[in-house]
């Protein structure tokens, strides 16, 4: 039996609500932990099987079209069984595998396009073949620099509501200035890696990804085949973060050269790899402006941004995402330009447009509101709208003035101007910043089977990118069905299973989520209809049914498993209201006088996300974004070479993450909400919103802190210290 849900309108039944065992929600540990930490989850890297071989991928040196490889001499070098010049993707596929477009083929777009793979007996050997591979290229002028390239408007992303111009003008105060933010990279811990293997005309690839029922898809358009002949497998990935959403090339020569060899072949990039062959975010620069009456209120909203992508690519950074509906003013304007660079390719990168886009948009704010000499707070609590300033739709749920408010009280906040606080060479200031990320649902499956021993098997394949997906299924299940956790089993990351939504868009907890919970609600129906009583009625708990004062084991109601389906799409909800998440970020910085160095004191967080599925794996993701917004705007730049745009910093060595000692403690506080408009369990997404905005908190820190500005992102010290300079000049 299947349960189908689309969701057309509000869910207001609230099932979980009533239910009995109070597993959801506790912060209860992963499933997966054990492990993990004892090293026996397996990684797609780690995987051994017979006959295996191994690939090293050989990267284009340059810009220019492809004029051959000295293949005959890699050859003939000890060990080597292959070299594969053909059939690779330019770029991690995003929707679509990733094709050059029409007149481009046999061409290398960006340095470190991957161009061949090198097939071996052992990974020393195909890794010194690889090196030693030259690659043919007659070069070309690479457009490196985003003011001197051929640029696009794609329609959809323009917006002209009222008259800017004339807010501007007619305003008691304005706001006009220009932001930069860098590329930045996903960098996640586990390298992309892939092992393929064919039995007969059915390839099964182990694999670090996301998204498995779009990658299988991918795949197999990459090899000429149906997809009903590939299966995927990624049980455990170690971090994404969008860099992992489609298939890249280390899984396409995987399948081609074991496919050719007869033998399953490895695929793993090194960290260098990971950096160039994998999408990258955009950087980006964004005009913003601001226009407001005496009293603070918005008049006019004005956002530019410009951003990048290889020629032929469908993707552009959505910038002002939140741009859309975050504050209210009635004269709107945002433009959206593409510039088409020999670079690597652009794609999602945690929380893509309001990441970069709300954190630049809240500095602004910032700035406006110290313009009208107000609590930035205050500002921002009198443009908070009551219904989409775009189109009129009501808002399914708007929490930005309780998170607003809640994070201010316990944060102790208190406006001050700057340099008003000193502790010997540093000067010490907060600052704050509001959060938004749109809210998604897309259609997912799960199967759940209930035994008479009252066991519980939940099966579908969604992936656990570390966000703690085996925890929340499991929890929901033990939470219908009246199960201790213990007693239920989630089996996830295999394409053989039904397919889910996977993990992106912070939409995979709700969909894949609320497929579970259908699943087995029906299964609830089922035990009630034995029962002769209505679903509604029927309590389950600890393995027992409970009904009218009688307490009924599972074992003598089901003389066989009950297996049931769980499906949910999405349907009008979200075209009839807006639904978002909402949240607010505080930080206390100490930016030194001398040196111009900043150091984040203490920050915290407010969220409102639905209702929370497990509150440790929720505040988990929490403190990651938290910590990237400290790393976006202190330390993490991808910087290209500008004269054939290379990526420079290509390692974690240079790519300069925060580290222990860059991160204070956290507070995170996840404010109660239900938002019927989001899905059956009303549970919206929480791994993205915790980094749109958070890296505003620490700029306007460092403003409140020593009176700089800072407008290009990272604040690195050289920055501060020029700033400071000019200052006291």
């Amino acid at each position: 039996m299947k349960r189908h849900a689309k969701i057309d309108g509000p869910q207001t039944d609230r099932r979980l609500d009533g239910m009995a065992q109070g597993v959801l929600g506790q912060p209860l540990d992963r499933p997966d932990g054990p492990l993990k930490v004892t090293g026996r989850a397996t990684y797609a890297a780690e995987v051994r099987l017979d006959r295996m071989v191994h690939g090293v991928l050989v990267r284009a040196p340059r810009v220019g079209t492809l004029n051959g490889f000295d293949t005959e001499r890699v050859r003939g070098m000890a060990g080597v069984l292959a070299v594969l010049t053909e059939g690779l993707p330019r770029n991690s596929a995003q929707g679509a595998i990733a094709k050059s477009p029409p007149g481009n083929e046999g061409k290398a777009q960006y340095v470190g396009q991957p161009v061949a793979l090198v097939v071996a007996e052992t990974l020393e050997q195909a890794t010194h073949a690889a090196w030693t591979l030259e690659v043919g290229i007659m070069p070309s002028i690479p457009v490196i620099n985003p003011h001197a390239a051929p640029t696009e408007f794609p329609e959809k992303k323009q917006r002209d509501l009222g008259d800017l111009e004339a807010a501007m003008a007619e305003a008691a105060a304005t706001l006009d200035e220009t932001y930069h933010t860098p590329t930045l990279s996903s960098a996640p811990m586990e390298p992309h890696a892939s092992i393929a293997e064919w039995d007969g005309e059915r390839l099964t690839l182990h694999g670090a990804y996301q998204m498995l029922k779009f990658n299988r898809k991918q795949l197999a358009e990459a090899l000429g085949i149906d997809p009903s002949a590939v299966r995927v497998l990624a049980p455990y990935v170690g971090g994404g973060f969008g860099s992992k959403l489609g298939i890249s090339a280390e899984a396409v020569g995987a399948a081609l050269a074991a496919r050719m060899l007869g033998r399953p072949v490895s695929v793993v990039m090194h960290r260098r790899q990971v950096f160039e062959m994998t999408t990258r975010r955009s950087q980006t620069q964004q005009r913003i402006r601001l226009a407001a009456d005496v009293d603070g209120h918005l008049l006019g909203i004005g956002h530019d941004a410009l951003v990048s992508n290889l020629p032929g690519e469908t993707f552009s950074e959505p910038v002002q995402q939140g741009t859309d509906f975050n504050y209210a003013a009635p004269n709107r304007k945002v433009v959206h330009e593409v510039a088409r660079l020999n670079l690597i390719a652009c794609g999602s990168v945690r929380a893509p447009g309001e990441a970069v886009g709300v954190t630049m948009f809240e500095v602004a704010m910032d700035e406006m509101a110290h313009r009208l000499n107000l609590d930035p707070v205050e500002f921002r609590l009198r443009n908070i709208p009551d219904h989409d300033p775009l189109d009129g739709k009501p808002f399914s749920s708007n929490m930005l003035a309780q998170a607003l408010t809640e994070g201010a009280q316990r944060f102790g906040w208190r406006h001050q101007p700057p340099r008003s606080r000193r502790e010997g060479e540093w000067w010490i200031g907060t600052g704050m910043s509001a959060a938004v990320r749109v809210n998604m649902l897309t259609e997912s499956e799960a199967r759940v089977t209930l035994t008479p021993e009252g066991r519980a098997k939940v099966e579908t394949d969604m992936t656990d990118i570390g966000t703690g997906t085996y925890a929340i299924l499991t929890q929901i299940a033990a939470e219908m069905l009246g199960l201790p956790v213990a007693q239920v089993e989630t089996v996830l990351g295999d394409t053989d299973l039904p397919p889910a939504s996977g993990s992106g868009g912070s939409f995979g907890a709700a969909s894949s989520g609320s497929s579970v919970y259908l699943a087995c609600l029906e299964i609830r129906s089922q035990i009630a209809a034995r029962l002769g009583i209505a679903e509604e009625d029927l309590t389950l708990k600890d393995g027992h049914a409970i009904h009218a004062n009688r307490t009924i084991p599972l074992s003598q109601i089901l003389d066989a498993p009950i297996t049931t389906e769980g499906h949910v799409e999405p349907g009008d909800s979200g075209k009839i209201a807006r639904n978002a998440t909402y949240g607010a970020h505080f930080a206390e910085v100490a930016v030194n006088d001398v040196t111009g160095e900043t150091r984040v004191r203490r920050m915290l967080g407010t969220y409102a996300c639905g209702r929370v599925l497990n509150v440790k794996t929720a505040t988990s993701q929490c403190h990651g974004g938290l910590i990237w917004g400290i790393g976006m705007a202190l330390t993490e730049e991808l910087i290209h070479d500008p004269r054939d745009g290379h990526a420079v910093n290509r390692d974690l060595a240079e790519f300069h993450i925060p580290v222990n000692r860059d991160v204070p403690d956290l507070e995170v506080y996840l404010l109660p909400e239900r938002d019927d408009w989001a899905n059956p369990i009303q549970s919206k997404g929480i791994g993205e919103l915790s980094i749109c905005g958070a890296g505003a908190s620490v700029i306007n820190a460092i403003h409140a802190a020593c009176g700089v500005r800072i407008r290009d992102l990272p604040a690195t010290p050289d920055k501060v210290l020029a700033g400071l300079m000019q200052i006291e000049s």
